[in-house]
């Protein structure tokens, strides 16, 4: 694979354009920052299938491009669909909806509670509607049948007729709704057989599992709504997970066996509905199992094959077969080091593996139409870019690249017909490309559509790339926003933003180096702006990732050290205003700068949000991961407790926290505010009155000038101390 990794500084100019330049407001850079500040695209972008046409929407017309020479043909599907709604008596649109094209002649797409078809002739269907209040719907595209929640049951709509599926028998007992806290790449809680005709799904029990209050604050008195919560090293709850028939009415439940306090995760079907797959994990999340079951019966089958590590296994990816297969899949593992593609059967044999290298398959794309190829989204080793690749499925030849060879970040769709592709392309100074080229030639392409710069009008400061030692040996990804009219010669405070947690990363190359528009509106303000990605943070591989097991915070924390150092040397950051802010696990490591013995004193001042306090108070899945259970690991959890440290507290520290989070419990700052009360430490404070984990909204404006006024206050406006 072709390294393309950011060696040394590179500096990503921005260039100011002469005359007056605007400057963001906080409103514009939140309420606008993915809308009309965000570079422009093609709506609902795809291909049309079985052709070499794909499409988009402009003004609520349909515009269909033909890849050889581009020439376009405007359809006016939006017109036809209506007068279709009309005869039947439904409301008429007012924009295109999402479309999905079964073939190059029809669509489907949803409005409100109905499902409809449409010819390019002009008929329109009502293929299935669906009641009020349903929840977590889940589609079959090619039969329509729906599944959904609502009135704690499971239901299924097939042509507007309602099957009920399960109805929850007690509180606590929840059925087709994601599970196990949504970890391990768990997003949903129903699973359609290929033909449609069994829908698998999750029966989750919690009525073993603690509950907590969430206050609903317009009652009078104030009333609690419960929610279950396992904590760390407490009880888990316990999954099945059921199959029902949609022909017979019938269901019954994969046998998956003892310990109930295990983890199914990863379903998959069989290309012909006779078996399932389930990757089941081990509550100590160092173990997993891709078992087969037979889906008439529930019964177990055997298992394919097992995965183990000391530290743990995360499978995030469902087995996905090889188009005309009911045999072959291909399977996603980190067991060499990266996330790479393996070529497996039912037998449980490995055929091969299929992707290389010391970078990690960031997406699998999907396969060409009679299966001989595979196509996935890859890493380079420096973990800044994303390339796109190809590769034959059976016959061992190999990985080539099937996009430009621009460092950034490429996205590619393939044609049905497997002759073309689209390359959806940014990087730090382009805001956005499409791309079209023939697979076999990719080096003919042309610009599909080219986006202006959003911000072109604003004054926005230079953006520099960076990479810093890491006192565990890998070089660390780094990004700096110099402030607006950048002096050399003066002193400017600077703010570290950071997660450096597990499955995120903030340093990339794409637009503006992945900066939030709030970062430059904070530049604006005079500020140095600066994040780095230190060891536990995601695309840089297992021992990367894993650096932090069984000790969440002493890595991390040593490598923003690592990068407050380079800060220190830069001759333009007053080492006296450093301020630093984070969320969630964000927010953990805020407070643990401010606070652990070897950091206190580092910062100014912090904002810590949602922040994660003692690891004994979060949930099972995710901490057990990292630092195993409280009693296997008591000095780690010990260490690295934020309670423990509140005696090196120094500078100012604003926490806040949304009272209706069900994430990170609003439990962690109540508690810590509490013990800093009994230490005599004053710290800052405010709560967002049933706002879950992520403060959105209009409210998200008066979080973030909030916590502009706090650095004003603490960094911004304070005397700079000379030498």
């Amino acid at each position: 694979m072709k390294k393309t990794a950011l060696s040394g500084l590179l500096l990503l100019a921005l260039p100011l354009l002469l005359g007056a330049q605007k400057t963001l407001t906080m409103a514009d850079a939140i309420l606008k920052g993915r809308t009309a500040l965000a570079p422009a695209g093609l709506r609902q972008l795809q291909w049309i299938p079985g052709t070499n046409q794909f499409m988009h929407v402009a003004n609520n017309k349909v515009v269909r491009v033909n890849a050889a020479d581009l020439a376009t043909d405007t359809l006016d599907l939006l017109a036809g669909i209506n007068t279709g709604l009309e005869k039947l008596s439904a409301e008429t649109l007012k924009g295109m909806p999402a479309l999905s094209w079964t073939d190059d002649k029809n669509i489907w797409f949803q409005a409100k509670n109905d499902f409809f078809t449409y010819n390019l002739d002009g008929s329109l269907s009502r293929k299935n509607w669906f009641p009020e209040g349903a929840a977590h719907l889940d589609i079959h595209e090619k039969t329509h049948k729906t599944a959904y929640t609502r009135d704690k049951g499971l239901w299924i709509a097939i042509g507007g007729k309602e099957l009920g599926v399960a109805q929850s028998e007690q509180d606590g007992i929840v059925y087709g709704e994601s599970v196990h806290r949504q970890e391990f790449g768990i997003n949903k809680g129903t699973f359609w057989s290929p033909s449609g005709r069994y829908l698998a799904f999750y029966r989750m029990d919690e009525t073993m599992v603690t509950q907590y209050p969430i206050y609903i604050l317009d009652s009078m008195p104030a009333q609690a709504r419960n929610v279950r919560y396992p904590y760390a090293g407490a009880v888990s709850h316990h999954v099945t997970l059921g199959v029902y028939d949609t022909q017979t009415g019938q269901k019954w439940y994969i046998k998956t066996g003892e310990p109930a306090e295990q983890y199914l995760t990863n379903i998959a079907w069989t290309p012909d509905d006779k078996y399932v797959l389930i990757a089941v994990v081990n509550r100590e999340q160092n173990h997993a199992w891709l078992n087969q079951y037979d889906a008439a019966s529930g019964a177990f089958v055997k298992t394919l094959f097992e995965e183990k590590n000391d530290k743990w296994v995360e499978p995030e990816n469902p087995p996905v077969f090889v188009p005309g297969s009911n045999t072959d899949f291909v399977w996603q593992s980190e067991r060499n080091g990266y996330n790479h593609l393996y070529l497996y059967n039912l037998n449980g044999k490995m055929l091969r593996q299929i992707s290389s290298g010391n970078a990690p398959v960031t997406r699998f794309i999907g396969f060409s139409k009679d299966g001989k190829r595979c196509y996935f989204q890859m890493a380079d080793e420096s973990g800044m870019n994303r390339h796109c690749l190809s590769a034959e499925v059976y016959p061992n030849v190999g990985q080539t690249w099937i996009n430009g060879t621009e460092p950034g970040t490429h996205s590619v769709l393939v044609s049905t017909t497997g002759e073309w592709a689209l390359d959806v392309f940014s990087n730090a100074e382009t805001p956005r490309n499409v791309f079209v080229y023939p697979l076999k030639k990719t080096t003919e392409r042309k610009v599909v559509f080219s986006a202006q710069n959003p911000v072109a009008d604003y004054a926005m400061g230079q953006t520099k790339f960076l990479t810093i030692p890491s006192p565990g040996g890998p070089a660390l990804n780094a990004r700096m926003i110099l402030p607006v009219n950048f002096d050399p010669a003066r002193k400017y405070p600077a703010l570290v933003y950071l997660y450096n947690g597990p499955h995120v990363q903030l340093v990339t190359n794409t637009w503006l180096g992945a900066a939030e528009l709030w970062m430059h509106r904070m530049a604006q303000q005079g500020y140095v702006v600066f994040t780095v990605d230190g060891r536990g943070s995601a695309n840089r591989g297992l021992e990367f990732e894993n650096a932090i097991h069984r000790r969440l915070g002493d890595a991390e924390v040593e490598d923003q050290l690592a990068g407050v150092r380079y800060l220190k040397s830069q001759s333009f950051v007053d080492s006296t205003r450093m301020g630093v802010f984070g969320w969630s696990y964000g927010g953990f490591m805020a407070t643990s700068l401010m606070s652990r013995p070897e950091a206190a004193g580092t910062f100014a001042c912090a904002v810590a949000g949602g922040p994660v306090i003692d690891w004994r108070m979060y949930e099972i899945m995710y901490t057990e991961r990292y630092m195993d259970t409280p009693k296997e690991n008591p000095e780690g959890y010990e260490k690295n407790s934020l309670f423990n440290h509140i005696d090196n507290l120094k500078g100012r520290l604003l926490m806040i926290h949304g009272s209706s989070d069900d994430v990170v419990l609003w439990q962690h700052s109540l508690r810590y505010i509490r013990e800093c009360v009994k230490k005599g430490k004053q710290i800052d404070y405010f709560v967002y009155p049933e706002h879950e984990h992520n403060v959105m909204g209009r409210d998200r404006v008066h979080l973030f000038e909030k916590i502009d006024r706090f650095f004003e206050d603490n960094l911004l406006n304070m005397p700079i101390k000379r030498p």
